[in-house]
């Protein structure tokens, strides 16, 4: 049985800006399966303020949705704490039988924070805040730490020209890029995004 590589993601929190993007391409083995997937989502109203949270998936479609679900149902537990429900999933991944299997990696972000999330039990949280997961993941995180570091560009143009950079590296990653903004400002250009 082949094995599916799917996706790059990016999270950047550059002042009050928070945004996280990902590709759309899903391959199968040597195959694109798929080029328009949407792999990032906005969770409404929870996190810090209610602004929401935005999360991000890399790894199998079905085990990123199994974590999903619980991830959010972690969150409505603790809705203004995104690092409790973080470090609550990754105990509940690291220690269930059946969650041990799942082969997918989580980013998280709300207004107070950016989280990775692993099945191996890791919450990291990027002391940049910028943090890239997937097959792309690299080559994304150094783009986006690049664009920071020596442009003006709001959060969400940074994610979306670093998963454009990394798209021309990783065979695993495409330039159909979706990008979530939390701030206010740039809620309305997300539809225009994907």
């Amino acid at each position: 049985m082949q094995s599916f590589h799917a996706t790059t993601i990016v999270s950047v929190r550059q002042g009050n800006q928070v945004a996280v993007a990902g590709d759309g391409q899903v391959s199968l083995g040597p195959t694109i399966a798929k080029a328009d997937a949407v792999k990032v989502r906005r969770l409404a109203e929870l996190g810090a303020d209610k602004a929401g949270v935005l999360v991000g998936f890399a790894g199998s479609a079905a085990d990123a949705f199994a974590l999903l679900e619980r991830f959010e149902a972690r969150l409505k537990e603790s809705p203004t704490n995104l690092m409790r429900a973080a470090i609550e999933l990754a105990k509940q991944w690291r220690t269930d039988r059946a969650l041990r299997r799942l082969d997918s990696l989580l980013l998280v972000a709300d207004r107070n924070a950016t989280l990775l999330i692993s099945g191996q039990g890791d919450v990291i949280e990027p002391s940049d805040g910028i943090c890239a997961i997937g097959s792309g993941g690299s080559y994304a995180l150094a783009a986006a730490r690049a664009l920071a570091a020596n442009t003006d560009l709001p959060a969400g143009e940074i994610c979306r020209k670093a998963l454009v950079i990394a798209g021309e590296i990783c065979v695993y990653t495409n330039t159909s890029v979706t990008v979530l903004n939390l701030d206010e400002e740039s809620k309305a250009s997300d539809a225009a995004s994907g």
